[in-house]
């Protein structure tokens, strides 16, 4: 079970690497969307990691077998709240008038640090 200390150092990890891939591969850079993305991103693996932690659901830590991606369901949930999280903020708030596919795209891209964050970084 994680530590709130590492659930909120996950959470701020997972938003420093969102924000430091949208701001490399999002056209146009907008700070609005970056700073969205990043907070909803942290928003995300933070809300997801609460309710594994106030249901005490251990089992939800079991890494894959394989050596190259060794996931479990806790890094798969922070990266699918992450995702969510992102697309509803993004898309009720700077990116509401933007094509639906780039909103999507981007809360994609915050779903995958998240979930990339977790398997590898804590």
């Amino acid at each position: 079970m994680l530590s709130w200390a590492s659930i909120l150092y996950g959470a701020a990890l997972s938003a420093v690497v969102a924000g430091a891939a949208l701001t490399a591969l999002a056209r146009p850079r907008q700070p609005a969307v970056i700073l969205t993305g990043a907070l909803a991103t942290a928003a995300g693996a933070l809300i997801w990691n609460a309710i594994l932690r106030a249901t005490h659901a251990s089992q939800f830590f079991t890494d894959a077998p394989l050596r190259l991606l060794p996931a479990s369901w806790q890094d798969t949930g922070s990266g699918v709240f992450a995702l969510a999280t992102t697309a509803v903020l993004l898309g009720l708030g700077s990116l509401a008038t933007a094509p639906t596919r780039r909103t999507i795209a981007l809360a994609m891209l915050c779903g995958l640090a998240a979930f990339l964050v977790d398997v590898y970084l804590y």
